[in-house]
């Protein structure tokens, strides 16, 4: 795979939303099939037609941080029955969700846009950078995980501390 661009991952999927092309999901899963899996069909964009404004305007979970674990099911996730690469596609899912919950202190689209309007000014630019935040993140993430040179270099894995380490701080 040739050398990919994260800004301009992220500027994608940003624009999808802003222009009003694709909601959060739907602009996180388009962005990322393009430069991951443009094998794919657009067809996989209609999966995450349900998750906006927090699972189908329910106020749950934020749907940037679903078309993010969405685009890592796709690259990563299993296709045969009891397939073991659901553990990977687990494991880097959490990685996301932990992400967007360090930056954001919830993922609960409801306490997220509290007192905003949907579709006001504040409203679009919070959710815009939301998008952005996720597909780039995720977009790391899919560049670590599959070796993928980007405009910083290669993305080196997370060392992974042990419970003794975490306990010590090492």
């Amino acid at each position: 795979m040739e050398k990919i661009n994260i800004k301009e991952i992220r500027k994608t999927a940003e624009n999808y939303y802003q222009n009003g092309e694709f909601y959060c999901s739907e602009s996180i899963i388009k962005t990322l099939k393009d430069r991951f899996k443009p094998e794919v069909g657009d067809e996989v964009v209609a999966l995450a037609s349900g998750f906006p404004v927090g699972m189908g305007k329910a106020g749950c979970t934020c749907g940037a941080v679903v078309g993010s674990q969405m685009a890592l099911g796709l690259i990563f996730g299993r296709q045969k029955a009891k397939g073991k690469e659901v553990e990977k596609a687990m494991e880097l899912s959490k990685e996301v969700h932990d992400i967007f919950r360090r930056d954001n202190k919830t993922l609960c689209c409801r306490i997220l846009t509290k007192d905003m309007k949907l579709g006001s000014k504040v409203h679009m630019e919070q959710c815009v950078r939301f998008t952005g935040d996720m597909a780039e993140a995720t977009a790391r993430i899919i560049a670590r995980e599959l070796g993928v040179e980007t405009e910083e270099g290669v993305i080196q894995p997370v060392k992974k501390k042990s419970l003794l380490g975490k306990i010590l701080g090492k």
